[in-house]
């Protein structure tokens, strides 16, 4: 049965003669997106009818299911509040839309965007708004967006707005109304981007029988503009995606959208003011000077947080004399440092006055209707019904989150209200208009909001052809979002209506990465090795569980892997190995576990996701997966087939990084992988080899060890069976053609380190690699070998001094390379004494 043949015959249920809905609306009293108030497809789904309609439940499910399983693959998540990382969502039925609809909606962006641009230029220089009352001055200077560092009179930027995002919703007689603008930090067009690339794969046959714009030509016009925008003379500028980090709430789409435009994506920590212009931290700075200046910032870190020393003390977000540079125009921000003052919704009821002011023309989408509390008359209007607890009204601190207000009854928000009303709006609630989604077995309409995306291009705004619509099933759900199909209105129209961006003349350049992005790669090599021996050695450990005897204790090799891991990891089961392998597996909170660990890899990973790949994110979805089939199963072959799993995974995350530039983040995982290579077999050596036990006992447990560190058909095809801990030393120590041994580990980080900036043979870590080097070519592995009393003192007091010094070697990286020196501190915030101190 066609899907959406069921949802037209629902939605055009004929409407009550009492009921009163506009035309066009259904019997919901909503604007329908797809059936007209004849209960027809409208004119965008006629052009696709013939596969839209054939689309059934079962079909539906499959799209969807395929559509989870992409977005998991590519990693894509936003977070909502505290809540942490979610799942993105998106519906397999797309919000169509013909070209005649479209164009009007074009045409009003474009003109809200110029507006929106007026308005920020007029309030940064000559403020005419203010000083002829067009709008009032409290409705401006008391939002947190009104950023006094920049705005005062002065030759303004003319074109502060590069980028804007409007939220629109339609209403019940079915025009459109602007809810929001998002000018700040716009977001979402990389989550639209990757909507498109995922349902183009889900639906190809509807998706080519519909001619649509394609977002690659907007991208590209993105870039170009921003390259453009430099305010230096600069021959090949410098850009970056500045981003508040990855606990952000839209941290995915800041990564694709830097990967899309081939730009950096930085953290405040990442840049820093050097006589007056803004560059990329070196590796080893403040040692090293800066050589890579910074031209032009797309932030998506709001202006307060932009600046601790002019802005907001003490933020970690920023760059410590930012403003500053701005105003000298040695940096261009994108949009302004300002532009946050034009999402207070207390400016939205005299726009319409400003665009006349401004442009000398109307407004052509009109706002939700809106009421600025701090007039007096526009407060009267209301009171009556916020007094009545109206539920049609929606009250909005100007620059706080609405969840402020949650709870309070009419007469408490009354109250708050006239303690402070100049801080207040008030809105009506739209009754938008509804779409289909898919539930959880059906489509239903749900109410529809649609994200536009506006760019200056050249002397004008451009509209992205498209967007991002979310529908919710309550307003307390998840959003679940669409993609937007604008349907071009001829074939020969050019995509997104703009011509081809002919490739700017640049000189090729190795990007720097600063100290944090290096460090991250550091760890992300660290961490996948730990992880991938740590799996190894569970396996190995799981195998010799499985043999007879290991309930009844006889079963040494066991018994000698499980106080391995116990070592590696801690033992949270002593009296059950099976509970104790899960809980490696699924115990993220358990330090050294091999959940810990690839928790933390993905962290130190979501922090360089520009660097790479988009096959990563594939590993952490395959992880996903084998633990989640191991959470609901309690069969002990899960584990071991849980745990093969997510070492197939990290052997194609190897694969994967395998492929990257030989850079220096390249070379920096590398060397983390490889000093944690070498940490880890010195650390199994150090538990499996200093005891002397019977000699089938140690051949077996000696097999394990080289099982685990994936060399024993080497050693059985140079050794031809015999298992001597000697011949287990030299391969694991001192072989330079071993892969895992502890020789090659260390002349790998030596390669490597040669390889960074800054390297000149002598550094600290070199040196004590020379000193670890030189101790392990001078050892006597018989003597090392040499037992008393049931042990091998002098094998373990040399393991234990490689690992202190293999962790020393760590700290020193981290001084040499990483070591960005301490945040900057207003002065405001030191004592005499520390001022004092500064100046001797």
């Amino acid at each position: 049965m066609s899907v959406l043949r069921d949802y037209a015959a629902a939605v055009a249920q004929p409407t009550l003669p009492f009921d009163d809905a506009p035309p066009g609306s259904g019997s919901s009293g909503r604007y329908d997106e797809v059936v007209d108030e004849t209960g027809d497809l409208r004119p965008a789904w006629k052009s696709l009818a013939t596969r839209a309609l054939a689309l059934t439940d079962r079909d539906l499910a499959r799209v969807d299911g395929e559509i989870t399983r992409f977005l998991a693959d590519d990693g894509v998540s936003y977070s909502r509040g505290d809540s942490g990382p979610q799942p993105w969502r998106l519906d397999p039925i797309p919000l169509v839309v013909d070209a005649v609809s479209w164009a009007r909606v074009e045409v009003a962006l474009a003109q809200r965007a110029e507006l929106l641009n007026a308005v920020l230029v007029d309030l940064c220089g000559p403020q005419t708004l203010l000083r002829d009352r067009v709008v009032p001055a409290g409705a401006v200077v008391g939002h947190s967006g009104f950023v006094r560092a920049v705005a005062r009179p002065r030759a303004a930027d003319p074109h502060p707005l590069l980028l804007t995002a409007t939220d629109l919703g339609r209403s019940a007689a079915g025009e459109w109304h602007v809810l929001a603008d998002r000018v700040q930090a716009p977001s979402g067009l990389g989550f639209a981007a990757e909507n498109r690339r995922v349902v183009s794969q889900v639906l190809p046959d509807l998706y080519q029988e519909g001619d649509l714009h394609r977002f690659e030509p907007y991208l590209a016009a993105v870039r170009a503009a921003l390259l453009s925008s430099a305010t230096t003379a600069a021959p090949d500028p410098r850009i970056v995606l500045l981003t508040p980090g990855t606990l952000s709430e839209t941290a995915f789409d800041q990564a694709f959208l830097a990967g899309a435009l081939g730009f950096p994506l930085v953290q405040g920590s990442d840049l820093v003011v050097f006589d007056g212009w803004v560059w990329m931290k070196p590796s080893g700075w403040p040692a090293a000077r800066p050589t890579e200046r910074i031209d032009v910032i797309l932030r998506r870190v709001d202006a307060q947080w932009c600046d601790p020393l002019e802005l907001r003390a003490g933020s970690r977000l920023g760059v410590a004399g930012l403003a500053e540079a701005v105003r000298r125009g040695r940096v261009r921000v994108v949009n302004g440092l300002g532009s946050g003052v034009l999402e207070n919704a207390a400016l939205l009821p005299y726009l319409p006055a400003a665009s006349e002011h401004l442009l000398g023309e109307q407004l052509r989408m009109p706002s939700v209707s809106t009421w600025w509390c701090g007039d007096p008359d526009s407060l009267a209007e209301v009171r009556p019904r916020l007094a009545g607890g109206d539920p049609s009204l929606l009250v909005r601190p100007i620059d706080e989150s609405r969840r402020s207000l949650a709870g309070l009854t009419p007469p408490e928000l009354l109250e708050r209200i006239d303690a402070a009303p100049h801080r207040f709006a008030v809105q009506d609630v739209l009754t938008l208009s509804q779409a289909p989604a898919w539930g959880a077995a059906s489509v239903a309409a749900q109410p529809l909001t649609l994200r536009a995306f506006t760019l200056r291009h050249g002397s004008t705004y451009r509209p992205l052809v498209g967007g991002l619509a979310t529908v919710r099933e309550s307003a307390d759900a998840a959003p679940i979002t669409k993609d937007v199909w604008v349907l071009k209105s001829a074939d020969t129209d050019a995509d997104q209506g703009l011509p081809e961006v002919a490739p700017l003349e640049t000189v090729p350049t190795i990007p720097a990465l600063s100290p944090r992005a290096l460090s991250d790669l550091y760890w992300t090599g660290r961490y996948a090795e730990r992880t991938e021996d740590l799996l190894r050695l569970l396996l190995a450990a799981q195998a010799a569980f499985d043999q007879p005897g290991i309930a009844a204790g006889a079963d040494r090799t066991a018994r000698v892997l499980l106080v391995v891991l116990d070592r590696l990891a801690g033992t949270r089961h002593p009296d059950d190995p099976e509970a104790d392998f899960r809980s490696l597996l699924l115990d993220v909170g358990r330090p050294g576990a091999a959940a810990h660990s690839i928790s933390r890899l993905r962290e130190a990973m979501e922090g360089v996701r520009d660097q790479l790949s988009g096959d990563t994110w594939r590993v952490f979805s395959n992880i996903d997966r084998a633990s989640r089939a191991l959470r609901s199963s309690p069969h002990p072959h899960r584990t071991a087939e849980s745990a093969g799993r997510m070492l197939a995974a990290m052997l194609s995350l190897y694969g994967v990084t395998a492929n990257m530039v030989r850079d220096a983040g390249w070379h920096m995982i590398e060397a983390g992988r490889h000093l944690e290579r070498g940490l880890q077999v010195c650390q199994m050596l150090s538990v499996v080899a200093t005891e002397r036990r019977d000699l089938r006992s140690d051949r077996e447990v000696l097999e394990a060890l080289l099982l685990a560190s994936e060399s024993v058909v080497t050693y059985r095809r140079r050794y031809r069976g015999s298992t001597r801990t000697s011949d287990v030393l030299d391969l694991l120590l001192r072989d330079a053609d071993n892969p895992r041994s502890l020789r090659f580990a260390l002349a790998e980080v030596r390669h490597h380190l040669g390889r960074l900036p800054g390297s000149t043979g002598s550094t600290r870590p070199e040196r004590l690699l020379d000193q670890i080097e030189s101790e392990l070519a001078g050892v006597d592995l018989t003597e090392l070998s040499g037992v008393v009393g049931g042990r091998r003192p002098q094998l373990a007091a040399y393991l234990d001094d490689v690992i202190v010094q293999l962790e020393k070697l760590s700290r020193a990286i981290d001084d040499v390379h990483f070591e960005s020196g301490p945040p900057p501190v207003p002065l405001s915030e030191l004592s005499l004494i520390e001022l004092m101190e500064a100046r001797a």
